[in-house]
């Protein structure tokens, strides 16, 4: 397999990749014709009713790939995913890949393309990284329906007595532009409807994404759009998108784009890739009905969460396997070398230097991640991410500090060599979930307060000294608890760059205070958001964006994805 150890960028790799035709990819799954839909010759979207189908037949196990606190040097999450997943079906188990939807924000910013890298990748990843099915598209029209639809109803009287200055609900472009934060609208006269302000959050941070990632069911859909809280009135209570009768219009734009997407690995194993909330914002998991259809065609299913273990990974165990009654059999903390360093005090430009001290300053890190998982009761496997830099003596030293802490480590070298890379990692995954005890459990009971959810998160899982609320915060919470939406989980807004709100204190920081801003009501996708620090739900570009180096070949082809 010494081919395959080259040094081609990921979209060389990508568009030299043999694909089969999505009609076999379907067919290793047994799925029968009438229960999906081709989308070209490598795309294809899955009907709903396959669940139905389906029901009776035995879950299978899912594994969530998660990570340590990310950098600037990378930890590739997505490639470790796929690579194990590719991993686990060389070793004989039938395994299906369950990732999210790219947005082209980060895609376009600093990500340039999020499908997975190297020998470890999901095809087509040029349609991926761009418009695939439609779904983000999809999902951008029905949040923006809802928002004509709510001005439209001021203009034409305001039945619902929608006071201006507490419409919570903003319009989405699925890019990152800073310019459009804060605007102001309804400018030009009368016949241009009522002036005020207003905002745009990126797709992927909007509560429809949310619903659509968490839905059940077509009829689950409606009712969780219904539930949508866009306004508040001049008495101060709540308006939704069911009040404005928005809900059916906008699952009809939205009910192709609920069905799953199936594609394929570079090693044609079946993945489905379907919505993707951010992770420093929502909850960061691909939907629930793509998470259930793969544990329901295959033995094993290898998904992620963004991010961090204290983002991703504590909202997929706090809300999505809550929601969804998943019971995931073991949790792999993707670790590499660099980041380590990274988090150790070391500066980018001096990662590929070898570095025993920066490493072991840098572990802090990893431990905190592992501490907060065993509060989950889940089993555990560090998986360290290859990189061609890396030393024999720093990856013996993570795999030495993981046994003297009782944790499996296995080198995952899948950027390389794809699932073959991912072998050792892969049997170590399936020996731990047969010999290590799983008493998996949320973090928190709903029936406590907002504010001690709140607080058991921020301490138990960032590890912060205190908690403070701001005024605004505390009057919310209140607020909410008046309405009945106390009983509902957390989903905290929080800088994916360090456990605390600062995104500047890497490693592990100890006896910060974590300040709660605000609270902001997600009742449709059935959490409670609370932001942190200076968290934007609508990033801006970097200083020299990705989209930058991205062109298109004579022949048609994508140049600049990564």
């Amino acid at each position: 397999m010494l081919e395959k150890v080259t040094f081609k960028s990921d979209i060389e790799i990508a568009q030299s990749a043999k694909m089969l035709r999505i009609e076999e990819i379907v067919g290793q799954l047994g799925i029968e014709e009438d229960d999906w839909e081709p989308y070209g010759r490598y795309k294809g979207k899955l009907s709903l009713d396959l669940f139905q189908k389906l029901q009776n037949v035995e879950d299978g196990k899912v594994v969530l790939v998660t990570a340590i606190s990310p950098t600037p040097a990378g930890e590739g999450k997505s490639t470790v995913t796929v690579g194990l997943g590719q991993a686990l079906n060389r070793v004989g188990k039938k395994t299906i890949i369950a990732l999210r939807e790219p947005s082209l924000g980060p895609s376009m910013g600093i990500k340039g393309g999020a499908a997975g890298g190297g020998y470890s990748q999901v095809m087509p990843m040029e349609d991926i990284n761009l418009h695939f099915t439609g779904d983000l598209h999809a999902i951008t029209t029905a949040n923006n329906a809802l928002a004509a639809l709510i001005d439209n109803h001021i203009h034409q009287g305001n039945e619902l007595n929608i006071d201006p200055r507490r419409i919570v609900w903003k319009r989405a472009l699925d890019m990152n532009d800073r310019a459009l934060r804060k605007i102001v609208i309804g400018l030009g006269g009368p016949v241009q409807g009522v002036p005020r302000e207003d905002g745009f959050d990126i797709t992927v941070a909007s509560e429809v994404m949310a619903i659509f990632c968490l839905a059940n069911d077509l009829e689950d859909l409606k009712a969780r759009l219904s539930r949508m809280v866009v306004a508040f009135d001049y008495d101060n209570q709540p308006v939704t998108a069911g009040d404005l009768n928005a809900h059916g219009a906008l699952t009809l734009l939205l009910k192709d784009a609920i069905r799953p997407n199936i594609v394929q690995t570079l090693e044609n194993t079946p993945a489905l890739v379907h919505g993707g909330p951010f992770a420093n914002i929502a909850h960061g998991c691909n939907s629930v009905i793509a998470t259930k259809l793969a544990s329901k065609l295959g033995e094993m299913v290898v998904t992620e969460a963004g991010f961090g273990a204290d983002l991703g990974a504590e909202k997929f165990l706090d809300i999505k396997a809550r929601y969804a009654g998943i019971n995931p059999s073991a949790v792999v903390i993707v670790a590499t070398v660099r980041a380590l360093k990274m988090h150790g005090g070391l500066a980018k430009e001096y990662l590929k230097n070898p570095d025993l001290t920066a490493l072991e300053n840098g572990m802090p890190n990893l431990e905190k991640h592992l501490e907060t998982l065993k509060h989950f009761g889940v089993p555990v496997v560090v998986a360290i991410n290859k990189f061609v830099t890396d030393t024999e003596e720093e990856i013996s030293f993570i795999k030495e500090w993981c046994k003297s802490k009782g944790v499996a480590a296995e080198e995952a070298d899948v950027w390389a060599r794809g699932g073959e890379g991912g072998e050792a990692l892969a049997k170590r995954v399936l020996e731990t979930i047969e010999t290590e005890k799983n008493s998996y459990k949320p973090l928190y009971e709903l029936n406590v307060s907002l504010q001690e959810k709140i607080e058991t998160i921020c301490k138990k899982v960032y590890g912060a000294g205190e908690v403070q609320f701001s005024p605004k915060t505390l009057k919310q919470m209140k607020q909410f608890s008046d309405f009945g939406w106390d009983q509902l989980p957390v989903c905290m807004a929080k800088t994916q760059y360090s456990f605390s709100d600062d995104p500047k204190k890497l490693g592990r920081p100890e006896n910060f205070t974590i300040t709660i801003r605000e609270l902001k009501p997600s009742i449709g996708a059935g959490f409670i958001v609370a932001l942190t620090g200076d968290v934007m739900t609508m990033p801006g570009l970097p200083k020299v964006p990705a989209a930058n180096n991205m062109d298109v070949s004579e022949d048609g082809k994508a140049v600049g994805l990564f």
